[in-house]
């Protein structure tokens, strides 16, 4: 019994070349363009869902004092609430974060955006009181 040679020297592969990998990426680019707009107003929600977060551990904390303390802070070290740092700062938080008003029934912190998410010269603002429901003051 003999055992067959293969010669991979003469095997040709089907590849594509370079001219067809460039008309895939511009076809692909193009439909890129065509579909972002229409994304972006889910980009700006998915973004959204830091300033909620954020102000749902706002409310937690505030909360938890106010069983202490029988009143609420307007200040984020009273509560133990550790502010994160903004992207213009070298962090990943996209909002800034304050506590506008608060006493001994109520309080409402406020989370305004840095950035303008969808480019309409807007900025997503957001706010939580003492019920504890975030709430879009100002849609982006």
């Amino acid at each position: 019994m003999k055992l067959k040679k293969h010669s991979f020297l003469n095997h040709k592969v089907k590849a594509f070349n370079l001219q067809e990998i460039l008309i895939v990426l511009a076809i692909i680019g193009i439909l890129l363009l065509i579909a972002l707009p229409n994304l972006m107003p889910y980009i700006a929600k998915a973004k959204a869902t830091e300033a909620q977060f954020q102000l749902k551990a706002i409310h937690s904390m505030q909360t938890q004092y106010r069983y202490l303390y029988s009143r609420y802070s307007t200040d984020f070290n009273e509560i133990d609430y550790q502010v994160p740092i903004t992207t213009d700062n070298g962090g990943n938080a996209r909002y800034t974060y304050e506590i506008t008003a608060a006493d001994g029934g109520t309080y409402k912190a406020r989370a305004e955006a840095i950035e303008d998410f969808d480019g309409d010269g807007i900025r997503n603002v957001w706010e939580i009181d003492e019920k504890g429901n975030p709430k879009e003051i100002i849609k982006d």
